[in-house]
């Protein structure tokens, strides 16, 4: 059996701008794949192109044995980055409309849109127009349309954004439902912890360019902890403790995050040995070499391995700040207001 999504050497540029730069993947299937990357990296210029929305200027690409995901397209479901609904039909009306289009009968498409709408807490909503519809709620009509007709491949550009905590976590529950049901799942994000908590691999693009592509176990053999948690045992010694920390060798910079000291090594420095000796030196309540995450890979990819402390923190923020702001956009848990018209 082919692989669901090939890629090689794929290069697209706008004008003078090269978006995508010689990229080559492949996508096994029944496998969940989180493309990730910082604003502006090329991964919806990659999956526009896997979508035969957009066309590389140079390279091949096959999606599901086929040369164009055109010749695939009832086998394939799509929730762009761009949300959009026809905000004139009714829920119900929309979402079997779009199994239509993906070859559903019509009886199938009824019944599978009452059961679905129903499963993600929309029932009341089935006869509303999509108009009447927060932004949010229109998104999780969005979502049901993308597999209402149960594809063998399921894209998703940014699905998590502007989610609240509650429907980012039920929307994480549903893709990993669909990937337990042996579909074959590719989504993009920025937010590193939901593709850290879904994904069989995890591949990075920045700049355009493919940076990183494994496993959760490969990253955790390639990439040695550089980071220290310490809390000190006594609360009325913590600069004394910072300095001490600091002055050991392999410490790079030392900063108080809470209750506690995070240490950051430099590279390959011995996590366990600076441990050992910091241990030594201060009465402690906790002492723990943090495991290295998806987070402080992209970081340190972002930023170079030199990264210092300040700069991990400064991007951490922006990359927090940014999902806020998302999250601020669309509550899904209520009945919000309609959008304007």
């Amino acid at each position: 059996m082919s692989d669901a999504i090939v890629l090689e050497g794929l290069r697209k540029t706008f004008g003078t701008k090269v978006a995508v730069d010689n990229l080559t993947l492949t996508v096994g299937r029944g496998q969940l794949v989180g493309l990730i990357g910082p604003n502006g990296a090329g991964k919806t210029t990659t999956i526009r192109m896997v979508m035969s929305i957009l066309f590389p200027d140079h390279g091949r690409l096959e999606v599901l044995g086929k040369k164009s995901a055109v010749l695939s397209k009832d086998r394939i479901g799509y929730l762009p980055e761009e949300r959009g609904v026809y905000r004139k039909m009714r829920v119900g009306d929309f979402i079997i409309y779009m199994a239509r289009l993906k070859g559903v009968d019509a009886p199938t498409a009824e019944r599978r849109a009452k059961e679905w709408v129903g499963r993600i807490g929309l029932g009341e909503a089935y006869s509303k127009k999509c108009m009447e519809l927060s932004k949010g709620m229109q998104q999780k009509v969005q979502f049901i349309s993308a597999i209402i007709h149960e594809p063998d491949l399921l894209i998703l550009d940014e699905p998590f954004s502007g989610l609240d905590p509650v429907n980012a976590r039920l929307l994480r529950d549903l893709i990993d439902q669909q990937h337990r049901a042996g579909r074959t799942i590719i989504f993009s994000t920025h937010q590193m912890y939901q593709a850290e908590a879904l994904c069989d691999r995890v591949v990075m693009i920045h700049q355009g360019v493919k940076r990183l592509d494994m496993t959760p176990a490969e990253m955790q053999e390639e990439f040695d902890p550089r980071t220290l948690v310490i809390e000190p045992h006594d609360q009325q010694a913590w600069q004394q403790a910072q300095t001490l920390i600091a002055n050991t060798p392999g410490v790079q910079s030392v900063q108080r995050i809470e209750r506690a000291l995070e240490v950051a090594l430099h590279p390959g420095t011995d996590a366990s040995a600076v441990l050992g000796v910091v241990a030594g030196r201060i009465p402690c309540r906790r002492a723990e070499v943090r495991k290295v995450s998806l987070e402080d890979i992209f970081i340190d990819i972002v930023q170079g391995t030199q990264a210092s402390a300040e700069q991990r923190e400064q991007l951490r923020q922006a990359i927090a700040g940014a999902e806020h702001a998302q999250g601020a956009g669309a509550v899904l848990t209520g009945a919000g207001a309609p959008p304007g018209r």
